[in-house]
């Protein structure tokens, strides 16, 4: 398996792609051996200023062109990028591959499996289509999806599933919790990678 070429990386909902927990999975693999590059990028809606999230064609077809841009610039296929991000972010990149975006891989920090207090609202019809592979890194409180609940919808994955639970809830705010999320980053990278 080629080394992947780079990890495009979204935000959540409510932040930008200047988040702390998006900084600190950049400079982390910044460091390893060989450094992998990071592009950050924002949705539309932010873009535009704006607090609703953007509907997942317009996020979706939003990663195809950032993910075309930022491949041609490295000059590599698209299969070589891993996408991903923290929490709307993340699930936007798993729906963009899952309709047949290309990818090495998708790192999903903080997947809202489910709005807090509704298991029933389940945000999880696209993982039959992913076949990349997936790293889930989450908390051990995530009021969006327990460690059990995520344990027993990403068995749908089709792809290798590699997840990683942190103690604490949905945000990845404090440095300790960012370094953490962003060392399961890189040592996934590097195992899956080797």
């Amino acid at each position: 398996m080629t080394n992947p070429a780079g990890l495009l990386l979204t935000p959540g909902a409510g932040a930008t792609r200047d988040s702390p927990a998006l900084l600190a999975v950049e400079h982390t693999l910044s460091d390893v051996e060989p450094p992998l590059p990071v592009r950050r990028v924002d949705f539309p809606y932010r873009l535009a200023g704006r607090r609703m999230p953007d509907r997942a064609p317009v996020a979706v077809g939003h990663l195809r062109t950032e993910a075309a841009a930022w491949a041609e610039e490295l000059d590599v296929a698209g299969d070589r990028l891993l996408l991903g991000g923290r929490s709307y972010g993340g699930r936007m990149c798993s729906m963009a591959v899952a309709e047949g975006l290309p990818a090495a891989g998708l790192v999903l920090l903080s997947y809202p499996l489910h709005p807090p207090g509704r298991p029933e609202k389940l945000r999880v019809e696209h993982f039959g289509q992913i076949t990349v592979p997936t790293l889930f890194v989450s908390g051990d409180k995530d009021p969006f999806g327990t460690p059990g609940e995520l344990a027993e919808h990403v068995a749908a994955i089709p792809g290798p599933v590699t997840t990683v639970t942190l103690s604490g809830a949905h945000d990845m705010r404090g440095v300790a919790r960012e370094k953490a999320v962003a060392q399961a980053v890189a040592n996934w990278i590097a195992v899956l990678w080797a």
